[in-house]
């Protein structure tokens, strides 16, 4: 067969995803947080980008300030965006006033009022062991404190880093968990821990020292061994229980750690005069950018280079993407939270016994979306609803059929059922998985006892077992 070049034209099509669309679909997936040190950073490279509203300004709040909110009637689907709102006011952060009661703000307001774990660990160390060598080697196992407040590294390990004798770290450790305050403040594990406060408190004893080396018995509530290794009864064991309960695991909570943040709803839910609900986007969370053509004017009244002409070019084109993206993203997750509150109304009426399953694909045919992307809508945004403020993906759960052919059931209203279930145990009526299981049947709701145990464990609920067991010491205790 001989070989042969040919030159051939082909016509086909293909989808092709520019930058600025990559970046479009990034905006959706981005917490409040992260998009606004998006457009922060995008307002230092652009110089037709501003913030706030003015004249003559191309842009809004993202979004026209008539389609910041939608209204759900009780049996009726959500309006479209752009439509009539209730009257009903929207809920608002009551601004921050000074001492005063001026609205202005002293130097002592803008304090950090909350020290964190590391400033106040350093304060600590400086108070007890002065300064010199002492003072440097509290200094590094400072640094090696977690978030609650346990050191999480050898004195072998410390002193090799520092060239000085292990004893010497040692001697240094144990004076401090011996004077600082919070007790239990640089110790090397949970039982070490308990031991310090016992012990500042005047309470540690062998009996309770027992008890703390098998924590593990402790937490699956197996009074009998206890019993064989401390010798006390169940009553005396249910006293100790009750000492270490009002102790502090974690004394690290106590401080404020960088990184923290307050959760800011993307949307807020409340209720309309008619009874239905109103869906409205928080104004805190939707980034302020303009494009300011008056700025623009007035360089292009200027002399330019060729070179300065391309630049503003391609600045007014970034900045038009980042305004009509910013409106297109606002109006996508008000589009994606008004379905959820539609198809949600017996959560916010009824609470979790109220929650109906729902999975992005059947929200995502609902509103003519791809699942896609009302998966991008829904990670890390959150609806402060009149029960409490929940991230979106809360609302979505699988289906749990039902027994008797019925509608199904949510997986959170079903953990929620459980729950409720064992908080009504009384001593000599704890009920097993399966016990739970029939009960659920018997509910309409067809459920295994493997998936009983699932559901139970997640919720941090003890088996039966344990359960009894402490119901058993706590009858003896009183």
């Amino acid at each position: 067969m001989a070989l042969s070049a040919k030159l051939q034209i082909r016509q086909s099509q293909s989808l092709v995803m520019t930058p600025q669309l990559l970046q479009s679909i990034r905006l959706l997936q981005y917490s409040n947080t992260e998009l606004q040190a998006f457009v922060d950073s995008q307002m230092e490279c652009n110089p037709l980008l501003a913030q706030g509203a003015a004249a003559g300004a191309e842009g809004s709040l993202p979004v026209a300030d008539g389609a910041l909110r939608t209204a759900v009637g009780q049996s009726a689907a959500a309006t479209s965006p752009g439509g009539p709102a209730p009257a009903a006011a929207a809920p608002r952060r009551a601004a921050a006033r000074g001492p005063s009661g001026d609205g202005d703000y002293s130097i002592d307001d803008l304090a950090d009022r909350h020290i964190s774990l590391h400033g106040h660990a350093m304060k600590e160390v400086a108070d007890i062991l002065g300064g010199g060598t002492g003072r440097k080697v509290g200094e590094a196992l400072v640094e090696h404190l977690d978030e609650s407040g346990y050191i999480r590294v050898s004195a072998e390990t410390v002193a090799a880093g520092l060239g000085l004798r292990t004893g010497l770290v040692e001697d240094i450790l144990t004076r401090l968990q011996a004077e600082v305050t919070p007790a239990g403040l640089f110790a090397r594990d949970l039982a070490e821990c308990l031991t310090l406060q016992l012990k500042r408190l005047n309470r540690f004893d062998p009996v309770i020292g027992i008890v703390l080396k098998n924590l593990d018995l402790l937490a699956r509530r197996d009074f009998s061994a206890l019993r064989r290794l401390t010798g006390e009864d169940e009553a005396e064991l249910m006293e100790i229980l009750a000492e270490i309960r009002g102790l502090d695991p974690k004394p690290g909570h106590a401080f404020d750690h960088d990184g923290s943040e307050a959760i800011v709803p993307d949307v807020f839910v409340t209720e309309a005069a008619d009874g239905g609900w109103r869906v409205e986007l928080n104004p805190d969370a939707l980034p302020r950018v303009i494009v300011d053509n008056t700025y623009l004017a007035a360089v292009r009244g200027g002399t330019l280079t060729d070179e300065d002409v391309a630049f503003l070019g391609e600045c007014q084109q970034s900045a038009n993407w980042l305004v009509r993206s910013l409106d297109q993203r606002a109006r996508t997750i008000l589009k994606v939270a008004t379905e959820i509150v539609r198809r949600q109304d017996g959560f916010l009426t009824r609470g979790v016994g109220g929650l109906r399953p729902m999975t992005l694909m059947s929200v995502a045919e609902a509103i003519g979306m791809h699942e896609s992307t009302v998966s991008r809508v829904t990670s890390t945004k959150y609806i402060a609803t009149p029960r409490g403020t929940f991230e979106m993906r809360f609302f979505f759960t699988v289906a749990i059929a039902s027994a008797d052919g019925g509608d199904p059931h949510s997986a959170e209203s079903v953990k929620h059922r459980i729950k409720i279930l064992i908080d009504a145990e009384s001593v000599g009526n704890v009920m097993s998985d399966d016990d739970i299981a029939a009960i659920l049947k018997k509910e309409g709701i067809d459920l295994a006892r493997r998936t009983v145990a699932k559901y139970r464990e997640s919720l941090g609920i003890p088996s039966s077992i344990q359960r009894r067991r402490e119901m058993n010491a706590r009858k003896l205790a009183s």
